[in-house]
């Protein structure tokens, strides 16, 4: 009999899905953009993230003048919705065009609702970086492998929440970046971090250099159709000596020195017996990894005793 674990997590078509992401990754920067134009500027780029919801991926709310307006990827029913507080809204059928027709709808729909959002109009964190107004390159939408990557993306949010709960230091949310196009989490030791050296593609280096202003334990998933397909990744940073020879888990984890990151293949934990127990020792065995050779203070940034779920009692102050 097949458990609820196995059914929830897919099989992603990642070998043939490649257009369709490369597409959907540059709809999701001109939507994203739109958002980091106008929203209060947080540390770490936290205003500019989407965010996995029951029927795709969301804005959330954007401030705009004394309303607000929320943008919304439904990979259920394949339309992008935009909505206001004032009543206002209009509708994009999510079918294959191109990114410049994307470009061009989007920005006369936000018009129509008297939103005035101007946009640096070039992708990020890309090396092929085409305006979006003639960019009709990039123009595949299968349905299926988007709602394939919003279904994944769906139990890595799932899992990467569940890991958040080990942690009562200053942490992120569990948020989908548009540049990088991949879902992470944050935890940060409570210390300022060197400089970054930034180098990110088609992306200042202050950019990066905000982003890792303080040291940090990242874990996230990227949905990649390249290599050994999807996969999830953590590294910490600054990476502090003898990361790279640390031992983590499940097998089928490791490092990858392109990367500078610990990843584990999303097929790898596909085939484990319980893929959420896989994903959250890999998740756990990086973060101990990079903590204890960071030399960060575990016994203050970390609870004694998990909390219940429903809480009963404070969790994160020192038990009486």
């Amino acid at each position: 009999m097949v458990n609820e674990t196995e059914r929830a997590w897919p099989d992603l078509p990642w070998q043939e899905w490649s257009a369709t992401i490369t597409t959907l990754h540059m709809w999701m920067q001109i939507v994203g953009k739109v958002r980091m134009a106008l929203a209060p500027p947080l540390n770490h780029w936290w205003h500019v993230p989407l965010y996995v919801t029951s029927r795709g991926m969301t804005t959330s709310p954007i401030p705009y003048g004394q309303r607000q307006f929320q943008v919304d990827f439904d990979f259920l029913d394949h339309r992008l919705d935009v909505t206001d507080t004032a009543g206002g809204r209009f509708t994009m059928t999510l079918v294959p065009r191109s990114v410049a027709w994307f470009y061009r709808e989007f920005m006369v729909g936000l018009a129509g609702l008297g939103i005035d959002a101007r946009i640096w109009p070039r992708p990020v964190e890309v090396a092929d970086a085409i305006p979006f107004e003639i960019d009709e390159e990039h123009a595949s939408y299968d349905p299926t492998h988007a709602q394939s990557f919003w279904r994944a993306s769906v139990q890595a949010d799932r899992v990467m929440k569940a890991f958040q709960t080990g942690f009562v230091g200053k942490a992120s949310p569990v948020h989908f970046f548009w540049g990088s196009f991949d879902l992470a989490t944050t935890r940060f030791s409570g210390r300022r971090a060197p400089l970054h050296p930034g180098g990110a593609p088609n992306c200042a280096d202050w950019v990066m250099e905000e982003a890792y202003s303080r040291e940090e334990s990242s874990i996230g998933w990227w949905p990649s159709s390249e290599g050994p397909g999807p996969t999830f990744y953590a590294y910490t940073y600054p990476e502090p000596a003898g990361l790279r020879s640390a031992s983590v888990g499940p097998a089928g984890a490791s490092f990858d020195a392109r990367s500078g990151e610990f990843v584990l293949p999303y097929d790898v934990a596909l085939r484990a017996a319980d893929p959420d127990a896989a994903v959250l020792e890999f998740f756990q065995t990086a973060y101990e990894a990079g903590a204890d050779l960071g030399r960060w203070d575990r016994s203050t940034l970390e609870p004694a005793v998990p909390p219940d779920r429903p809480p009963r009692r404070a969790w994160s102050t020192p038990r009486r």
